[in-house]
């Protein structure tokens, strides 16, 4: 990145009816000289809705050529980095946990897992396709941008949520350190593994094994990028048997040995991150994009 690029990040929590299907709604803003292109690896994470103002953004999922995107990117949830490159752009998005993937996506969320799509036309995000229209209208004001992402999403909050219960108690448990194995997760839900199978894939994306393996994971990676005195091996889970077994799971997830990823610039990143310290205790954990969620 350009010495004289700059990067800001905005957060704004959703209304508290929204709150159990969306993390924040977050803004990030590149200044940089025409021309410049400012790229960074998101973390695997839940299901995203991007809406670019200017050039929209080039990215892979896992590893590959950088592939352009659309103004309105739409992906469902990730077990890889998503590697992006952004020019001079502001880009809000929004997170959707499960219960909002039941809520307002009528599909799969396993047959979305790791991919990108363009949302103003896939059928599966129909009912986010106004927000592209409706976020900039050229004043460049985040929180009469965020409130507008907040009407529209008011406006169709009254859809039901199957297996709400179910889903809300998968998640809770999923990031819940203390359970390990998919034995725990069927006796902490008091569901069949067979059920965690069906639910964890339908609303989740993955395997209740896969989701298990990845929270791990992230709960690792977010401890070193929030604490820079840290070496890997004091950022390491509990779950974690040996730092051997760490790398294995780093190199599946993101693509690069952790050595790798701590010497890379994460111009995207590090904004994110030094905003969740400022605003620390003004969100849940939850309520945060890619690894910071991840971080309490």
């Amino acid at each position: 990145m350009a010495s004289d690029s700059a990067i800001t990040v905005h957060f704004f929590q959703p209304s508290a009816a929204l709150r159990p299907y969306f993390t924040a709604f977050y803004l990030t803003e590149i200044d940089a000289a025409p021309g410049v292109l400012v790229d960074d690896y998101l973390h695997p994470e839940w299901a995203a809705l991007r809406f670019t103002q200017g050039k929209p953004p080039v990215a892979s999922v896992g590893p590959g050529s950088l592939e352009p995107q659309w103004p309105f990117v739409a992906n469902g949830p990730t077990s890889r980095t998503i590697h992006f490159g952004v020019e001079r752009s502001r880009i809000w998005g929004i997170g959707l946990q499960p219960a909002g993937w039941a809520k307002f996506v009528p599909a799969p969320a396993a047959g979305l897992a790791n991919v990108t799509v363009d949302g103003s036309t896939h059928p599966a995000f129909a009912r986010f396709a106004p927000l592209l229209a409706l976020i900039f209208d050229g004043n460049d004001d985040p929180a009469a941008e965020a409130a507008r992402i907040n009407a529209h999403l008011e406006t169709i909050a009254d859809l039901p949520v199957p297996h709400e219960a179910q889903i809300g108690a998968c998640h809770s448990a999923v990031l819940d350190p203390r359970v390990a194995t998919v034995a725990e997760l069927a006796e902490v839900t008091d569901l069949p593994v067979h059920t965690l199978e069906r639910l964890t894939r339908r609303y989740f994306g993955f395997s209740p094994q896969l989701l298990l393996r990845r929270q791990r994971f992230l709960r690792s990676l977010a401890q070193f990028m929030l604490d820079p005195s840290l070496k890997w091996i004091g950022a390491l889970d509990g779950q974690y048997h040996d730092q051997a077994q760490f790398v294995r799971d780093f190199k599946a997830f993101m693509g690069l040995t952790p050595r790798q990823y701590a010497a890379m610039p994460h111009p995207i990143l590090h904004p994110i991150m030094r905003q969740r310290m400022t605003d620390a205790g003004a969100l849940q954990a939850i309520d945060l994009p890619t690894v910071a969620r991840y971080a309490d």
